[in-house]
């Protein structure tokens, strides 16, 4: 599955224009080449690790961090990584609970996880950015189902088609009938997040 470019700023708190500049800079290019861009789960979940460091830690030092896993030859996609911000320094946590400063090479202590990420927290411009998994009480982010493509929680149905047939003037009962599992908050749900990603859309078409 395939995520564009306005869907990925939503789910990751990553600006377009940000977007943009890291692939331009190299800090995370997008796993597959293509046009229009498009970003894979994987980059995704690399992407929120980057936003959630940048609500703390400079951009700056995010690069050092990123130079810091390529000179230990760990060259594997960012996503594999669990990276924290630790005492204004940015720490490579391994499965053992070892810490390694990527930027002034020392160890350190700490354990975490990837939770922080997961879960919604303010970037480094005071936005919220979403649960990851739960980007809605009612949608769920599954990598499992659907590519992780956004879907009504416990189903298939992407949010993206339910807010499509609303758009279309499709009202809630219609809705249900042809898919009994969606439900009227999810229905509100799935038009919620549709206009936040149209909204990050048009900002990216500005």
């Amino acid at each position: 599955m395939a995520f564009p470019v306005d869907l990925t700023s939503v789910l990751t708190g990553v600006t377009p224009s940000q977007l943009a500049s890291w692939r331009r800079s190299g800090l995370l290019v997008p796993e597959v080449s293509s046009r229009p861009v498009r970003y894979s789960f994987r980059d995704l979940a690399a992407l929120r690790t980057l936003s959630r460091l940048r609500s703390d830690i400079p951009l700056q030092r995010i690069r050092k961090a990123f130079e810091g896993l390529s000179s230990l030859d760990l060259t594997d996609h960012p996503s594999k990584y669990v990276l924290a911000s630790l005492d204004n320094t940015v720490v490579l946590v391994e499965e053992n609970g070892e810490m390694w400063d990527l930027v002034r090479w020392r160890g350190h202590g700490v354990l975490a996880t990837l939770e922080d990420v997961f879960e919604t927290f303010e970037n480094f411009r005071g936005d919220t950015v979403v649960d990851f998994r739960r980007p809605r009480a009612h949608l769920e982010i599954r990598e499992k189902r659907m590519g992780g493509w956004p879907t009504i929680a416990d189903t298939r149905i992407p949010y993206d088609s339910i807010a499509a047939l609303v758009a279309h003037g499709a009202d809630s009962e219609t809705v249900t009938n042809l898919y009994p599992a969606v439900s009227a908050g999810a229905i509100e749900d799935a038009v919620s997040f549709g206009k936040q990603v149209a909204d990050r859309h048009a900002g990216v078409a500005a």
